[in-house]
């Protein structure tokens, strides 16, 4: 993990880069702000910034935002009162952290706000076929496409590919291609020269050349425009990159993972994916099988969530009885590993005394889960209670019920358009297409929240 130190912090940020770099962290540091933006925009990059709390906290969270910047911000201080501490919270900073630095608590945060954990949590047979052929193809420089549901641990499984390649030591860096706007994303990739747009209002590194010599990840590239995609081809191809407004190519060494919940063959098919790109990137293809064909990993993972949020909110480890595994082994976990991490998050939460039982699984709105044995989980539906539910739809515009069931499954979602998306079997372009025109109507969108992932550990 790159971590970059922003401020003095009063002479404490020798210690608080010792202890971060005794952890695995390389670390960096500048005195202000400018310098900060300065170096991230370079391509030097970093995972997470540590900044004194008597700086301008709001200007950089706000200038990071401006210039598409994705970067947790902790805030540090010592002998920093409450208020000050609440105050940096609100600015935009994540956490806070009291300095002298504990080493404990600085590896702690760490982890909780990179969330930079490679190692995978697995027992089944079907994801233990997956993980050998990625352990073979790691030390490799082959592009890999790694294809599966939503949910499943797509972006887990990269970061463990290069945490198992010969780059290890070397950057990695992800673009998410669905939650970048269209016009903003060949900057994102390729970097730009001042002044190339409006906006532009310093030289900006892309994703290319901040991985260069390690692996960059393009999540969800099933959604990248057709006309970018032969640029990035180029890129693969000839190993190098323009900047946008730039006037030379630049050479980049990289290795390239892509992820797509996505048919991409059928997306060729239907012409909004280039076929010599998708050649170029599934040298070697990892199919990361849905959870509900994985039984043994919902038992393993369940208590392994059960365990992880038990400690993360100071209770006793809560352990899950037979009943409520039942009911776990019988949901359909449309939303695959992220669902059944936040179930169990949940479970933790609501469960009565130190055991979760079947009355703890509940969906987020606290209705029970779905599952087979009630023929919830994909069965037909009576004639009377598809009755009922005609009764409210006839005499209905089919916009209006496609406007009702859009907004009502990315409430449920928690905002999260891509697994919104992937539920109502639409793109992330038509969704976010269908939300902008909603909002001009004067409709509520819910906000996006977390892009919840899983990360976990043998």
């Amino acid at each position: 993990m790159r971590l970059l130190i922003i401020g003095s912090l009063n002479g404490q940020i020798g210690a608080a880069s010792q202890i971060a770099m005794s952890r695995g962290a390389k670390v960096s540091q500048v005195d202000d702000i400018e310098m900060a933006l300065g170096s991230l925009r370079s391509g030097k990059g970093a995972d997470m910034a540590m900044i004194d709390v008597n700086l301008a906290i709001k200007s950089l969270v706000d200038s990071l935002a401006n210039e598409r910047i994705n970067l947790p911000i902790i805030a540090c201080g010592v002998n920093t009162d409450a208020t000050a501490a609440a105050n940096a919270i609100r600015a935009g900073a994540k956490e806070f952290l009291p300095l002298p630095p504990d080493p404990v608590l600085i590896a702690a945060v760490l982890e909780a706000v990179a969330q930079e954990d490679s190692r995978l949590v697995f027992a089944d047979p079907a994801m233990k076929n997956v993980v050998d052929l990625a352990e073979q193809i790691a030390p490799s420089s082959a592009s890999v496409l790694i294809n599966g549901e939503t949910g499943t641990g797509k972006e887990v499984m990269a970061s463990y590919l290069h945490s198992h390649s010969n780059r290890s030591d070397k950057p990695f860096v992800c673009v998410n291609c669905a939650a970048i706007p269209e016009n903003l994303l060949e900057s994102e990739l390729f970097g730009h020269e001042k002044g190339a747009f409006t906006g532009a209002i310093a030289r900006r590194i892309g994703k290319f050349e901040e991985a260069n010599g390690g692996t960059l990840l393009l999540d969800e590239i099933s959604e990248m425009d057709i006309q970018l995609q032969a640029k990035l081809l180029r890129a693969i191809q000839e190993k190098v990159i323009d900047r946008v407004g730039g006037t030379k190519p630049v050479p980049v060494d990289i290795r390239i993972i892509a992820t797509s919940n996505r048919d991409l063959a059928e997306a060729v098919a239907e012409k909004t994916f280039r076929e010599d790109l998708l050649f170029r990137l599934n040298v070697v293809t990892l199919k990361i099988p849905p959870l509900r064909a994985r039984k043994i990993d919902i038992d393993v993972l369940s208590k392994h969530f059960a365990k992880k949020y038990s400690e993360a909110n100071g209770l006793e480890p809560r352990m899950v009885t037979d009943e409520a595994m039942a009911k776990l082994q019988l949901n359909p976990w449309k939303g695959n590993v992220r669902e059944l991490e936040n179930t169990m998050h949940r479970a933790v939460l609501l469960c009565q005394g130190d055991a979760i039982t079947a009355e703890a699984i509940l969906m987020p709105d606290g209705s029970s889960t779905p599952d087979t044995a009630n023929g919830s989980a994909g069965q037909s539906s009576t004639a009377s209670d598809r009755n009922a539910g005609d009764a409210g739809l006839v005499g209905r515009r089919v916009a209006d019920v496609e406007k009702d069931l859009i907004l009502n499954t990315l409430d449920h979602c928690l905002g999260n358009r891509t697994h919104a998306a992937n539920i109502l079997g639409i793109s992330i372009r038509t969704l976010r297409n269908k939300l902008k025109l909603y909002s001009g109507e004067g409709a509520t969108v819910p906000m996006a929240g977390s892009e919840y992932r899983y990360t976990a550990q043998v």
